[in-house]
This record gives structure tokens, sequence and C-alpha cells, in this order.
């Protein structure tokens, strides 16, 4: 039998799924308006007549994108971004997942002056040009180098190191019991059992990866990341499409906003996949009275 909500309560969700609703469409309308400014002609653009539906529908500047003389050097951006992104991941993930495993180990030998280290790095640090000054002296200039030297982030293994202690200590003394090594209980037992905040630390490294600029632009000589391919183009953009008198039927604006788009369909596709996990508590059950 469902329990009947007093008027404090019903006025409480009312106010509380209003508030929701603003803020969600206060998040959603900016990209709204980016998707349907790119698709829409020079007229609707210029006029400022774009709200919340595109006027005259036009794909005329993603087909510059496809078919203009930038277009390979967008997709080779677009490959650089994407292999700085996975494997940057990758490398943070497995140094993060074996450093937070053994922060969260009381018995790892000056564990607490690890563990205060690690923080220290956070409330202090060289500041961005004695960082850049030590990225160039250790050879930080191409995209390898860039993947490992930027691999490390305290807070994400703190996020790990306190979610590893959450896990009840009889699971891991049952799996000691049965012969299994460190390496073993972690792979089978930590790393199963944190699903949900491995695949969270995994997205902050992600979307950092996909969406940095600053270090890439200063240390990257040879290689141009998605980043800062737009970055280049937004400035050159109304020069570009002005060349030879040819008149296009778009305005710089929905050329700028199609780079935009295509820029973050990766991270469209993969947050709804992963969201699931955000909030899941995958250890329930795992000890049993």
């Amino acid at each position: 039998m469902m329990k009947r909500l007093d008027r404090t309560e019903i006025i409480f969700k009312i106010v509380s799924y209003a508030l929701l609703t603003v803020f969600a469409l206060a998040c959603l309308y900016p990209l709204l308006f980016v998707l349907f400014s790119s698709i829409s002609s020079y007229d609707a653009v210029e006029g400022g007549k774009i709200w919340l539906f595109p006027d005259t529908f036009n794909l005329s500047a993603y087909q510059y994108v496809f078919t203009s003389a930038y277009a390979k050097n967008f997709w080779m951006s677009y490959c650089y971004s994407l292999f700085i992104t996975m494997y940057g991941t990758l490398v943070s993930m497995l140094v993060g997942i074996c450093g937070a495993y053994a922060l969260s180990k009381p018995r790892l030998i000056w564990g607490r002056g690890f563990n205060f280290l690690l923080v220290f790095t956070m409330w202090f640090n060289a500041g961005m040009i004695p960082t850049y000054q030590n990225f160039k002296n250790f050879g930080v200039d191409n995209i390898y180098m860039f993947i490992i030297a930027l691999g490390f982030n305290a807070f994400n293994i703190i996020l790990l190191r306190n979610y590893f202690s959450s896990v009840p200590t009889e699971i891991e003394e049952a799996a000691t019991i049965d012969g299994a090594t460190e390496f073993q209980i972690l792979l089978r037992v930590y790393v199963p059992m944190s699903k949900s905040s491995i695949i969270t630390v995994a997205m902050f490294y992600a979307v950092a990866r996909w969406n940095g600029y600053i270090w890439a632009s200063m240390l990257l000589k040879d290689t141009q990341p998605l980043t800062q391919f737009i970055r280049e183009r937004v400035g050159g953009i109304e020069q570009d499409i002005s060349q030879g008198g040819v008149s296009y039927n778009f305005s710089v604006y929905s050329l700028r906003y199609a780079y935009v788009v295509l820029s973050i369909i990766p991270i469209i596709i993969i947050y709804p996949t992963l969201q699931k996990y955000f909030a899941a508590g995958v250890n329930v059950g795992g000890v049993k009275e």
C-alpha cells in the first residue's frame, strides 16, 4: 500500500522537480542551440532566429567540414585526440588502480608518509612555468611522452584509494586463505567490487584528455589534437570560406558550431552508456554474516 504524502511533502516534491527541470533545461539548451545553429541557414543564424528549433534546415557547414582543404587535418586531429584519450586513460587507470590499492593498505611500509606526499601535491605545486620547464627537460615533446607525463592525478588516486579502503577486509582475508596473491586479490576482488568508482574515475580521465588544450598546445610539436585544431580554425574560418570569391550558404558561426558538434560526439556516446555505473552499489551482499 502506497504511503500517502502530507501537504509539506507534496509541496517539497513539486518545488524540487520544478527546480530540477529548470536546471536540466538550462544545461541542455546551449547544446541544442549549438546543434540547431550548425544546421540552419546563413540568414537564420546571422539574424538571431535560432531559439528552440532549427530554421531552414541546411547541412552546408558539415559538407564544408568533410570536403574542404582542411578535412584531412581535421580527421588527423580527431585520431590524435582519440589516441591520447584511449591510451592516456589506460595508462592513468593502470597507475591509479595499482597506487590506490597499495595506499589503501594499513600494512604498507611508510604508508602514511606516502599518503601525505600524495595529498601534499594537491595543496602546493611549483606553478605552470616550472612545470613546463620540467616537462621540457624530460623531453615531453611527443605524443607518447605526453601521455606518460600527464598520466598521474592525485585527486583521482585518492578517490580510488578511499573506495578500496571501504571494501570489507573479510573478503580479502577469505581470498588470502584460498591462496590468492596480492595481484589476484586486486584483479579478482577489488576491481570487480569497485567497478562503479573505477568507471567514474576513468570518465574523469577521458574527458580531461579529450578536452585538454593548454599542455597539448605548449608541449606537442608535430601532433595537433582536436582542441588545438579547432582553436586555430576558429580564428581563420571567415577568411578561408571567402577565398576565391566563392559564396557559401552558411554562417561562419554555423561552421564553428559544426566543428564543436562533431568534437563532442564521442563523449555523448560514451557517457550515457557508462552512467548506470556511477551510483551503483556493487559490493552489496559481498559479506555474509
